[in-house]
């Protein structure tokens, strides 16, 4: 078992020092910006993990910052709807050879535009049905970049990915929209986002890769998930088709009756019950399951206590470190202990590996 205890400050460098090169100067191009201008970027030259694409610096925020915060109806689908469309991204931009960035065509201007009401005088391109009382079927658009370095030491955008958000309830009257209307809306909002976005300065030959997002209710502390994705590849202004996403996450424990979770619904829930065998001061202890294919991918676990005493959280993370390989030894893991303070300790057990890794924070 590998517990290291390190402070918050310790951790920030720790994670900065790992964004940037250990034993070599980060290389410098120039990036060729849409106007035809040229500025120079840094470019990492270590990357994290496979699964990390690498950030050009100084870093560009979107072109739309901050808009998604007030379109999206949770903090989950906030984070889903970016990471999830990365995680779709890396399928067609390899992280080893793409280098990420948020998207720098799509403004807050165009964006509110696309999602109002279809108004042949006021609103021509709009999105979503016209009239008041008419439900809102596309709730957000995301867009990111992906860019390559060219022989000539340049920085050229080679693919843009793009997020359509979708409610999955009616917005005005609370009902639960269909699914099939969901997904008819979703496929035509994108058919046409592909052709604006062709006639738009620097994206009339790049692909295009869209997926459509569903959107999980205010109410629920799951996220949403992509369910389709389509390809519109260079030069084409049409999507070559729609390809089945499988993807889904699942609050543990469940009440859900399907064969797919029960196992680890059975490995979680006796899991809780030895979690407080040991301290019964727990608010809660929920844990959230990524299924992909039908199985589970990933699993994370939060853990609330009232623990005081730094002895006291050192103990008790062995005792969860010992659990988790008891009841999850073949799943990739993730706990996180807080407490009123904040963070307290991280576990992480990935896939494969026999023993997890424990950090203790010093708040």
């Amino acid at each position: 078992m590998k517990i290291k205890t390190i402070t918050a400050a310790a951790l920030a460098a720790l994670l900065l020092s790992g964004c940037l090169p250990k034993s070599e100067e980060p290389e410098e191009a120039k990036d060729k910006a849409k106007e035809e201008q040229e500025t120079r970027v840094i470019i990492p030259t270590h990357q994290l993990e496979e699964e990390y694409y690498r950030m050009l610096l100084p870093y560009k925020k979107s072109a739309s910052y901050g808009l998604v915060v007030s379109m999206l109806n949770s903090q989950y689908n906030i984070a889903e709807v970016e990471g999830g469309l990365m995680r779709l991204s890396q399928q067609h931009f390899p992280t080893d050879e793409y280098y990420y960035q948020e998207g720098q065509h799509l403004d807050q201007e165009t964006i509110l535009s696309w999602l109002g009401g279809k108004d042949k005088e006021n609103n021509p391109e709009g999105l979503n049905p016209a009239g008041q009382d008419a439900p809102r079927y596309i709730a957000h658009i995301l867009e990111q970049n992906y860019l390559k370095r060219t022989s000539e030491d340049k920085i050229r955008l080679e693919g843009v990915s793009v997020g359509v958000a979708l409610n999955t309830v009616n917005t005005i009257t609370g009902d639960k929209l269909p699914a099939a209307q969901v997904e008819e809306n979703g496929k035509k909002a994108a058919a046409a986002i592909v052709k604006r976005m062709r006639g738009m300065e620097g994206l009339k030959e790049v692909p295009i890769v869209v997926g459509l997002f569903r959107q999980s209710p205010k109410t629920e502390i799951v996220p949403g998930n992509y369910f389709a994705v389509g390809v519109a590849e260079k030069g084409k202004d049409v999507l070559s088709g729609w390809d089945p996403i499988n993807e889904e996450y699942v609050l543990f424990p469940t009440s859900s009756s399907k064969d797919r979770y029960r196992d680890v619904d059975t490995s979680f829930r006796n899991f809780k019950q030895d979690v407080e065998k040991y301290f019964s001061s727990f608010v809660n202890v929920i844990g959230t399951g990524y299924y992909k294919d039908g199985e589970i991918y990933s699993l994370d676990i939060d853990v609330p206590i009232e623990f005081y005493g730094n002895a006291e959280i050192i103990g008790f993370s062995q005792y969860l470190t010992g659990l988790l390989v008891d009841h999850f030894p073949d799943i990739q893991i993730e706990v996180s202990i807080t407490s009123t303070k904040g963070p307290e300790a991280l576990i992480v057990k990935k896939r494969g590996e026999a023993e997890p890794y424990t950090h203790i924070y010093h708040n």
